[in-house]
């Protein structure tokens, strides 16, 4: 009988220590990916559905770059959401994407998020007609980010960055924005060692 008490307690030690060290080792990884101790945040309007080059997809181009970073650096993320969109074929959506930017229209998206405790903000989205789609901007008019440090990034097919940067820029004079980065939407889904590159070279 002491036997069987012996080597019980002894497996409630083993198991104890297992966890022990998995929360520590779970804690290190969190704080390796901390930059400086800074909390950082991905904010971005990703568009699944009917896309350029890639087709159908359920999960957005930007979407997959954004978890990317989140991975790498833990950062979280709000994902500007629209149902606006949904089920539009590509050229219908460019049509209206192109319609709303001549206007200055100002979609409205979903939730809210507090910013005041990341002192980093990614940017992501991507570049419809030269620059972010207006759903980004209507971010922009509700959020500020001044004295913060922003950092742009781009989904496209051929457009670069376009005009985003200098439109954050507008948005947030100040703010200290970071060059942007871009990808080709038909590369994320094999691109990660490219973003960890990216982010490497910002120090994460």
């Amino acid at each position: 009988m002491k036997h069987r008490i012996l080597t019980f307690a002894i497996m409630l030690l083993t198991l104890a220590t297992t966890a022990c060290g998995q929360t520590n080792q779970s804690s290190a990884t969190a704080t390796a990916k901390a930059k400086n101790g800074e909390k950082a945040l991905v904010v971005f309007f990703s568009h699944a559905g009917d896309n350029y080059a890639v087709g159908n997809i359920q999960v957005g181009n930007t979407k997959i770059v954004a978890d990317y970073i989140s991975d790498i650096t833990g950062a979280d993320q709000f994902e500007i959401v629209t149902h606006k969109y949904d089920g539009m074929a590509y050229k219908p959506l460019c049509d209206l994407a192109k319609i709303e930017q001549q206007r200055g229209e100002l979609p409205e998206y979903e939730g809210s998020i507090d910013v005041a405790q990341y002192s980093t903000v990614f940017i992501g989205g991507p570049v419809w007609w030269g620059t972010y789609p207006q759903v980004m901007f209507t971010f922009f008019s509700k959020c500020d980010l001044g004295g913060k440090t922003i950092i742009p990034f781009t989904t496209h097919e051929g457009s670069g960055l376009g005009n985003c940067v200098n439109d954050v820029k507008k948005a947030y004079p100040k703010a200290t924005v970071k060059d942007g980065f871009s990808i080709y939407g038909h590369d994320v889904r094999s691109g990660k060692a490219t973003i960890e590159k990216w982010l490497k070279g910002l120090g994460y």
